[in-house]
């Protein structure tokens, strides 16, 4: 398998130009689409089907208005986004685990006013609080209210249509928005990020020239379309580039998912670390075999968990980097060069560069630019307004180290350093401190105001018998700081998570800063 040439060229097209692209190339036969109802589609599926239920949509949201999708990764949320595309609409895909505040603001910041959205879906994910509060502010356009209207008439325009899609298509620019995506809120509020067509489709060929890909390999993601990751990784990569995919509605399905990828003999499946090791520990030997490409991103990949990969399923987990503002791969590690604590290279046609952090050393800020990174972020207080990058260049907020071949430490977040004693102490490496420790449990490390030391560190672990005086064993037999050494050690029944598998700081953060006032009161 050869890598591609990457060639700026390709990527000036619409997202909707690049599914046709993709069907020329490979026929409109190809079956290219599965998810959980195991139904597959071709690409003149999925072309005929965007223009049917576009249709309609397009008698139900005007052109100026942004359409909101709160739908789960699968056959429906492809079509969905491509109908929305087909009829020159924005579709802002809506983060439903983020919660109705969350929403709510992600809503009024992309002008979102109409939701697209499934009662089905609704019932299934027990999603009718929400459901009820973003009723009070949107239209909530249930699917399958729609699919009750398309006759036979409208299959036949469909027909017609998917023959001369160049035809009857919105004509669009690849510069324009071509999808609104939300950061996850790991450490605050959600932003929303304004990428093109041209970033979203840069980012897919770049993908494809960094990392060969075999011509007959399918995917399997289980991630949500609302992340970056799960919509472009997962979904836009394959679909584009002609590799058949498998789209499950939820990564939190751990017993399920292993016999999926053995029943489909998937052989690329993309995951985060925490779900990784919990399908690992569900999956039967052999489940996970089929896999001959296995990319994880959004946090790092843990020792234990490439060594249980390796051992039962003979697979070698290439660790990747990206931001939802670069849409999202910035780097990621390739099976001919896959450098283990590294996450990998970075994608071709890209620039970027560092810059020193006051108090932070062996490290700095990292900047990139290149023709996947977004336009800019929503301005909030500006309707349809976009607050555009300077230059180009987005603060990724992640301090890095680059080796001289190019490979890329991740060392923490600039957020994600504690200031204890006048000095700066990263949480990333006291989390790192107690997986050493206790390899089987997650942990998560937070920092509180202090009045003597700045700031104090508190740990929360699913260890429920950890100890301190075990990491500071630890840490003195290794020679870490004292700073690093938690304040307090905090067991808990689970480490809360977003939707995309990241550990979610803002409720620990909450929890420690009422914990702490709790104890400052007794």
């Amino acid at each position: 398998m050869a890598n591609r040439p990457f060639e700026l060229a390709r990527t000036r097209v619409t997202l909707f130009e690049a599914l046709l692209r993709a069907r020329d190339t490979k026929g409109g036969k190809t079956p290219v689409l599965e998810d959980h109802e195991r139904k597959v589609l071709t690409y003149d599926d999925i072309v005929r089907a965007a223009f049917a239920l576009g249709g309609k949509i397009d008698t139900l949201i005007k052109k100026r208005e942004t359409a909101g999708v709160m739908l789960p990764t699968g056959v429906g949320c492809v079509v969905t986004f491509f109908a929305l595309h087909a009829i020159g609409r924005t579709p802002a895909m809506l983060n439903f685990t983020a919660g109705a505040m969350n929403l709510r603001s992600a809503c009024e910041a992309a002008n979102v006013r109409k939701i697209l959205t499934s009662r089905r879906f609704i019932q299934l994910a027990k999603l009718e609080a929400i459901e009820a509060e973003l009723s009070k502010f949107a239209r909530l356009i249930y699917l399958e209210d729609v699919r009750e209207t398309i006759d036979f008439g409208d299959k036949l325009v469909a027909l017609l249509k998917g023959a001369f899609p160049r035809v009857f298509a919105a004509k669009g620019n690849p510069d324009d928005t071509g999808v609104i995506l939300f950061t996850s809120g790991s450490y605050g509020a959600p932003k929303g990020a304004v990428l093109s067509h041209a970033n979203i489709v840069a980012n897919v060929e770049q993908a494809h020239a960094h990392v060969p890909f075999d011509p007959n390999w399918s995917f399997f993601s289980p991630l949500p379309m609302f992340h970056c990751f799960g919509l472009t990784g997962g979904a836009m990569l394959p679909i584009l580039t002609g590799h058949k995919c498998f789209l499950f509605p939820s990564p939190l399905q751990v017993k399920e998912i292993p016999k999926l990828v053995r029943d489909t003999g998937a052989n690329v499946f993309l995951a985060t670390d925490t779900f990784a090791m919990q399908y690992a520990r569900n999956a039967q030997d052999g489940d996970l075999s089929p896999i001959e490409l296995m990319v994880c991103g959004a946090e790092r990949v843990k020792e234990e968990t490439r060594d249980v990969y390796k051992r039962r399923f003979g697979v070698e987990i290439l660790e990747g980097y990206g931001a939802t503002e670069a849409s999202p791969v910035i780097a990621v590690n390739a099976p001919a060069n896959n450098k283990h604590g590294t996450v990998g290279q970075f994608m071709p046609g890209m620039e970027w560069r560092l810059e020193a952090v006051p108090g932070i050393e062996g490290g700095q800020k990292l900047y990139v630019r290149g023709p996947n990174v977004m336009r800019g972020y929503l301005d909030p207080t500006k309707p349809f307004g976009i607050d555009l990058l300077p230059q180009g260049w987005h603060d990724t907020g992640d301090v890095v180290d680059v080796d001289a071949d190019g490979y890329i430490t991740i060392l923490g977040r600039v957020k994600r350093f504690a200031k204890v004693g006048g000095e700066m102490v990263s949480l990333n490496a006291v989390e790192s401190y107690a997986q050493h420790i206790w390899p089987e449990h997650l942990h998560a490390a937070v920092a509180l105001p202090d009045s003597r030391k700045g700031e104090r560190i508190i740990l929360f672990t699913d260890k429920p018998d950890a100890a301190a005086e075990e990491l500071q064993a630890w840490c003195k037999t290794n020679g870490a700081s004292e700073l690093a050494m938690p304040k307090r050690i905090v067991p808990i029944e689970e480490i809360p998570v977003l939707g995309s598998g990241k550990t979610d700081y803002v409720v620990l953060q909450r929890l420690a800063a009422e914990r702490f006032a709790e104890a400052k009161a007794a």
